[in-house]
């Protein structure tokens, strides 16, 4: 009995590898085995960094808020602080947004917090 081989499921799955690689480097955007690590790899980064943006965009919106804070004398944690015993429901990426763009509602909400 002949050896069965599915050629085209087995084409299709390297077809699929190399295009996610494509653009690579080197033999990292042609050769199977190589691209394939590649890929994988790159996978494990996207699925790590899609968590670490949300950390990254914190750390960005406390600083912000931060320096609009000090801006009208107070400081992020006095401020955050002020707004929990208010019970003012804002989240950190609003502040930010006024902190930037709006600073003088920003500043209203600093003196509602005191």
């Amino acid at each position: 009995m002949p050896r069965s081989v599915n050629s085209v499921a087995s084409r299709r799955r390297r077809k699929k590898i190399l295009k996610a690689a494509k653009g690579y480097f080197g033999a990292r955007s042609n050769v199977y085995t190589v691209a394939k690590n590649a890929v994988e790899k790159g996978l494990q980064y996207a699925y790590r960094d899609r968590k670490n943006k949300k950390g990254t965009f914190r750390k960005l919106w406390i600083a912000r808020i931060n320096a609009g804070a000090r801006a009208n004398g107070t400081t992020y944690a006095k401020l955050i602080h002020g707004l929990n015993e208010k019970d003012i429901q804002l989240n950190r990426k609003v502040l930010a947004d006024l902190a930037m763009n709006h600073p003088n509602t920003f500043s209203d909400v600093v003196k509602a917090a005191s």
